[in-house]
């Protein structure tokens, strides 16, 4: 009863804030602690702080955390049931292709998450993967405010009914390290090897330039995040294979 009083108090009699309205369209949830929203779309660049500590506790960064954990909990209980002949692997992959950090930077922008971003372009001057941080964050902190029913209803019954196509996703190989191994080992060749050959500063972000060698070919991936580089650096080497420059 009390909860019930507080939603229609929140719902009738307290001026609504753009965020808050966003909030509701998209989840069907009326926030509760619009603070926990708020501190979802602050980035750690926008935060002016003496230690780690107040960064921490002050930007989406733990947030992401949890809503991590929340989405990848929720993704792997859907699949598990959806698919209940297919091998782990496949589940494993799959729920990977729907929570990449790519996927869900361009879900997060199909969503208009940036019109609430809170961050410095000075400071992030590449912005990717700020949305899919972002988005992390906004499902911890709806986990937080509505808990885990309604976020996974969210989940569900609104992402992957109208935003996400897991059937297209389940046929679409995008692990291109792997099929690049496979490769190799048809032709029988020693296995790619992958090196990380230089560390570039971007920002707050640090740049991984990975190249792989196969054989006498070489192809080069860079990206902030070790494990996408290697899979660019795989992409480019079977794109170089395709154009028979093994």
């Amino acid at each position: 009863m009390i909860r019930l009083l507080q939603r229609l108090y929140l719902k009738y009699f307290v001026k609504k804030s753009d965020l808050f309205n966003f909030v509701y369209r998209l989840t069907g949830h009326t926030p509760q602690n619009l603070d926990l929203f708020k501190l979802a779309f602050t980035h750690v660049s926008a935060i002016k702080a003496n230690s780690k500590e107040q960064v921490a506790a002050n930007s989406n960064e733990r947030l992401e955390f949890l809503g991590d954990a929340v989405l990848s909990s929720i993704i792997a209980e859907v699949l598990y049931h959806k698919y209940p002949l297919k091998t782990e692997g496949f589940l494993t992959e799959l729920r990977s292709k729907i929570v990449n950090r790519d996927a869900l930077d361009a879900l997060a922008l199909k969503l208009n998450f940036d019109a609430f971003i809170n961050y410095r372009k000075d400071k992030v001057p590449n912005a990717r993967n700020l949305y899919g941080n972002c988005f992390e964050a906004f499902i911890g902190a709806l986990y937080l405010d509505a808990g885990y029913e309604t976020t996974k209803k969210f989940v569900v019954h609104r992402l992957l009914t109208y935003w996400i196509d897991i059937e297209k996703l389940s046929v679409t190989d995008t692990n291109f390290k792997s099929k690049l191994i496979e490769y190799a080992q048809e032709h029988k060749m020693i296995l790619p090897f992958f090196e990380v050959i230089e560390k570039r500063q971007n920002g707050n972000q640090m740049l991984y330039v990975v190249q792989v060698t196969l054989g006498s070919l070489t192809a080069i991936g860079i990206d902030n995040v070790k494990k996408k580089a290697e899979q660019l650096a795989a992409k480019q080497a079977l794109l170089k294979i395709q154009q028979g420059e093994t």
